[in-house]
């Protein structure tokens, strides 16, 4: 058996990941990042970033009897996750800051504090597996028994090299058995609700931009695909590709977002064919399954977590980045966001969607 160190969030799942490793004989080691607690650290009920959670955490491993441990790394994430957040936005782009979050945070931060503890393992609550490949002995992140609740999306950009490392005790459960041994075992996080995609926004995003943004985003015009000004804009940061609502414009049929302009300050608004791509690059890919692929490869390319997956054709490019052409065009397209690819249950590896060539 092992020594385990077990990211707990406070919630349900981490909770029951710990149980589970306890129960195969792992030597387990509670550890819980304060991340961000927001102002006066209020208190949110489907947050992994609120105080509650502190206490939910440290409640189960009292209640597991397991060693539990505080990380403060409130800096850390201000710094790599919030201000990318915020920039991201400021640059007319759509930022994914749990993905960033999982690369900068919970990998690597992470690790090296496993490393402090002599740890063998880090352990999280995910919903991922890792599949050791029989023909050639290579970890390989893989989707989990509980598809509804896949979680890969969000780890692509893991360093292969750091995968042997990493454990999912929840990969052969669905989460339904997950809240049945919660509630077994008298956990407090039995009942709790999954916590919210941006855990440091509690409500609305442009709320939280408004308030954190250090000079106020300047309005602009928004314009049609042959350059005509339809309108005027409230600053880019407030729109994303595919958006119709909020734009304060009405036609026969309705206006989308389909170009955010950086340089010249401007939206580009269309019908809703223009919101379709045949071809994408994303650059900053990383492999974390396979190596780096010579030739074109045949993937389902996942464009955001809620996306069923399109499929398509990776042509590999100079410099990390790679081409990627769909079978039929794919809708709403969103620089900023991540491109993931698998081959049936394997996740071969992703990176940051550009804008469309």
């Amino acid at each position: 058996m092992a020594r385990v160190a077990m990211a707990m969030s406070g919630g349900v799942d981490s909770s029951v990941a710990a149980a589970l490793l306890k129960e195969q004989g792992h030597e387990v080691i509670g550890l819980h990042m304060k991340l961000y607690h927001g102002p006066e650290n209020e208190s949110r009920q489907k947050s992994c970033c609120s105080l509650d959670e502190a206490i939910d955490a440290r409640s189960a491993c009292h209640r597991l009897d397991i060693p539990f441990y505080v990380l403060d790394y409130q800096k850390e994430f201000r710094e790599t996750v919030i201000d990318y957040f915020i920039n991201e936005y400021s640059n007319g782009q759509t930022p994914n800051p749990c993905v960033m979050c999982n690369k900068k945070i919970k990998s690597d931060l992470l690790l090296k504090k496993v490393d402090e503890l002599d740890c063998e393992f880090l352990a999280t609550g995910h919903y991922a597996r890792v599949y050791n490949n029989p023909e050639n002995g290579r970890p390989q992140l893989a989707r989990p028994q509980d598809l509804r609740k896949d979680q890969t999306y969000f780890l692509h950009g893991i360093p292969a090299d750091e995968l042997p490392r990493l454990m999912f005790p929840l990969a052969e459960i669905i989460k339904p058995e997950v809240r049945k041994i919660a509630g077994k075992l008298n956990l407090s996080a039995a009942k709790k609700p999954d916590s919210q995609e941006i855990c440091f926004v509690p409500k609305d995003y442009r709320t939280f931009l408004k308030q954190e943004m250090k000079t106020a985003p300047v309005p602009g015009e928004f314009i049609s695909l042959s350059g005509d000004v339809l309108g005027e804009h409230a600053g880019l940061p407030f729109y994303t590709i595919g958006q119709r609502r909020g734009l304060g414009l009405s036609d026969t049929t309705p206006y989308y977002v389909v170009k955010i302009d950086k340089a010249q300050n401007r939206i580009v608004l269309g019908k809703e064919d223009d919101l379709y791509s045949p071809a994408i690059q994303v650059s900053g890919v990383n492999w974390v399954s396979i190596q780096a692929p010579e030739k074109p490869i045949r993937v389902s390319a996942k464009l955001r977590y809620a996306h069923q997956g399109a499929f398509a054709t990776v042509f590999p490019e100079p410099g990390n980045q790679v081409r990627v052409e769909f079978d039929s065009p794919e809708r709403s397209v969103t620089p900023g966001q991540a491109a993931v690819f698998y081959q049936d249950d394997i996740l071969l590896g992703g990176g940051r969607i550009e804008n469309s060539p």
